[in-house]
């Protein structure tokens, strides 16, 4: 359990979310929505486009406030208009939005001297955080001339200014290219080995397997499921392709053998077969007993993006 010693306090989570609701001209955007998100993870809002992500994080942030429920952070909680404790998380959030025709050194040197920091120092940590993001040749360029995702980098290096307990990251790899969305995931997995929490918002099934450590798996407004990215994993069925020669009959002994399991051909010599649990070896065993051929065995775990449809019967083309 996390202990943050802070004026006493003792918590047990980062965030918590407590039946977080919201509506928008009578339609319920965000419904009842609870998850807490621990120190040193990074913790995945995973949904569609308009599945209420950024809603949350408002709510979280204290920009907007809920109809029900409550948000605390670091064992305070979030009111509308922020709170004390807003001072120790790094946001970013519905994309960049800096004046143009400042540089991108001078916009976040402005942010730090608005801070009270010494126009030195603040320059300073301006440096260093668009050096982590991979914009230092850009750093005296005038914000005008930036590309989408340069902007999109310079948002996430406001966010770096300091160092925080939380960092919150709503699209952050919008509008970069592959390059770019690397850089930015081994941001976000080093902010965790540093001990922070991240919370990443994200309709991008990738993004998420390979930097979320949990996930909350949200379909209009509803938790639909949540864990670690290997428990929500857990829930889809498992595919074993087998390369069997002959192929006829092969999917009628499997099947008749393996009632529970579904057996669907594949081609002129592959049969899939999928469900919960599959021993492929002792598949292999009866085949091979019955005097067919298996010359490869393939096994496929249904990914997120097909567990994600199982559960909510859309796909990530939600607007």
């Amino acid at each position: 359990m996390f202990k943050y010693s802070g004026a006493g306090i003792e918590i047990a989570a980062v965030v918590i979310a407590d039946g977080l609701t919201k509506s928008f001209k009578g339609q319920k955007v965000v419904d009842g929505l609870s998850f807490e998100v621990q120190p040193g993870r990074v913790f995945g809002l995973l949904g569609p486009n308009g599945s209420g992500k950024t809603t949350t994080i408002r709510m979280l942030l204290g920009l907007i406030a809920q109809d029900k429920g409550q948000a605390s952070i670091l064992g305070e909680r979030v009111h509308l208009g922020g709170s004390e404790v807003l001072k120790r998380v790094g946001s970013f959030i519905e994309g960049p939005g800096f004046p143009p025709h400042l540089t991108g050194e001078a916009a976040l040197a402005r942010l730090a001297i608005a801070r009270g920091e010494k126009a030195s120092v603040a320059h300073r940590l301006a440096l260093e955080s668009l050096q982590r993001v991979g914009l230092s040749e850009a750093a005296s360029k005038r914000i005008r001339s930036y590309s989408l995702g340069m902007r999109q980098r310079l948002g996430i290096a406001q966010a770096l200014l300091y160092p925080r307990d939380l960092y919150v990251l709503d699209e952050p790899t919008n509008g970069l290219d592959p390059s770019g969305m690397r850089e930015v995931r081994s941001i976000i997995s080093r902010l965790a080995e540093e001990g922070s929490a991240v919370v990443l918002s994200s309709h991008l099934l990738n993004e998420v397997e390979a930097v979320c450590s949990d996930v909350v798996i949200i379909s209009r407004g509803r938790l639909v499921r949540s864990g670690t990215i290997a428990e929500v994993m857990q829930g889809g069925d498992k595919e074993v392709v087998f390369r069997v020669a002959p192929i006829d009959g092969a999917k009628e002994a499997i099947k008749g053998r393996y009632p529970q399991l579904s057996v669907e051909v594949m081609s002129s010599f592959e049969v899939a077969v999928k469900g919960e649990s599959i021993d492929a070896a002792s598949i292999n065993e009866f085949l091979v007993a019955l005097h067919y051929g298996v010359s490869g065995i393939t096994e496929r775990r249904t990914s997120l993006e097909e567990i994600f449809v199982d559960l909510t019967g859309e796909g990530f083309d939600v607007r």
